[in-house]
């Protein structure tokens, strides 16, 4: 019996299937050599694409060229061994993925577009951690705008090398509310921006060179804890911002005579408590409160070799000052009206200037202790005469006046039991 011989057939499906996979593979290192060809160094794009959801990323150390986007959920992680170079254009690195990780990595280089905020770092995804990353050469350093329960902690950021004022934001929040922002420093940058943001915590940050510290707008129930602040313009500045808690804050060198260590306007039930302010121009500066219920309690606060410890604007007083120290500054307290200053609960502070005894050694003055409206004010009405301060022409002129004065001068405040001791 004869046999048809019937040649051997291949599998057509799996050649397919073959070939779609040397087709995809051949697509994809066609695509890596144009886009290659386009930059000064790999894209790290490119790799962010090809790792999975939840996948981690672990570039191999070397300079990547940005920018970057973040779509899915990922962890990156640089080991400070990755640099990424937006070359001029956006942002370096946006992350529109919850849940995503980038930890160290040296962001630089990004664009300059005000309008775009173009940052290292721009995040618009919760509960994202940002960690030990490097930002700098970049307009704006971290930009978080609508991202919740996000954590910034450990980064160093800094702004292009211009003056304080088109340097763009360190950090800059919008309508972002209870996020950590912890143990980052911000050297040369503009101001940390917070508008519409609540319930944010911000602690043991470090800022210095920059314009402003904190500025917060209308940003309720932030907790601003333990952050140092040195040689900036101004150190916190809060504007129509109610129930803030700030607590064992250093601000210090802050020598611009139109800036303050503390300014605040329009902002209610605000705690500041157990905070140093050292050599500054002004330490704090505050209208009076709007509504007899909503004031600002200091307490435990250290007023240190500053030009004006306090400064009041308005019409009446009404904010609460207990146990505070006043060391050796200019001037303690000034108002723009005596009112303004002398309608504060004033009581158990500590005055360097108090002249009084302690008979019955309770730790408490005597007699209370009030501080006078004298020739001292020149120098704060005229600037021009603060070449002057602490020569003995205006000391000679305060003391006539105090030895001769020919009517009662103002009292600027009245606290009645002082501490005699500096705890």
């Amino acid at each position: 019996m004869s046999h048809l011989f019937i040649p051997h057939q291949p599998d057509l499906r799996a050649n397919r299937t073959w070939s779609e996979n040397t087709g995809r593979l051949f697509i994809m290192l066609s695509f890596l050599l144009s886009v290659t060809s386009l930059y000064a160094w790999p894209p790290l794009q490119l790799y962010i694409e090809l790792t999975p959801e939840n996948g981690v990323l672990r570039p191999e150390p070397g300079h990547y060229s940005g920018p970057v986007t973040i779509t899915r959920p990922i962890t990156i992680e640089g080991q400070g061994k990755v640099i990424v170079d937006a070359e001029g254009v956006g942002s370096v690195l946006t992350v529109v993925a919850d849940n995503t990780v980038v930890t160290g990595l040296e962001l630089i280089n990004s664009g300059n577009s005000f309008d775009d905020m173009d940052a290292g770092i721009t995040l618009k995804a919760d509960k994202v951690r940002l960690e030990d990353n490097v930002i700098h050469d970049t307009l704006f350093g971290i930009n978080i705008a609508g991202a919740n329960d996000n954590i910034v902690r450990h980064n160093r950021i800094s702004s292009k090398d211009r003056e304080p004022a088109l340097r763009g934001d360190g950090l800059r929040m919008w309508n972002s509310h209870d996020n950590l922002i912890t143990d980052n420093r911000f050297i040369k940058v503009r101001d940390l921006f917070l508008t519409n943001s609540e319930a944010n915590r911000l602690e043991n940050n470090y800022i210095s060179h920059s314009r402003i510290g904190f500025e917060l707008i209308f940003s309720h129930e932030n907790k601003l804890l333990n952050n140092t602040i040195e040689y900036n313009s101004t150190g916190f500045m809060v504007v129509y911002s109610n129930d803030l808690l700030i607590r064992k804050n250093t601000i210090r060198h802050l020598r611009s005579f139109a800036g303050s260590a503390m300014a605040f306007k329009e902002s209610n039930n605000i705690q500041i408590l157990d905070n140093k302010i050292l050599h500054c121009a002004i330490g704090m500066s505050a209208n009076a409160p709007l509504d007899p219920e909503n004031i600002i309690t200091m307490k435990n606060n250290q007023f240190l070799y500053n030009d004006i410890a306090l400064y009041f604007y308005g019409e009446r007083g009404g904010h609460v000052l207990k146990k505070n120290q006043f060391i050796a500054n200019i001037l303690d307290v000034q108002a723009s009206i005596p009112e303004a200053s002398f309608y504060n609960q004033w009581h158990g502070n500590y005055w360097d200037r108090y002249e009084g005894f302690d008979r019955n050694h309770d730790g408490i003055g005597d007699t209370p202790y009030q501080s006078f409206l004298w020739a001292d004010r020149l120098w704060v009405d005229v600037p021009m005469t603060q070449f002057f301060r602490g020569t003995p022409m205006l000391e000679t002129i305060d003391f006539m006046e105090r030895f001769t004065s020919f009517s009662d001068p103002a009292v600027m405040l009245r606290d009645p039991e002082p501490m005699l001791n500096r705890p």
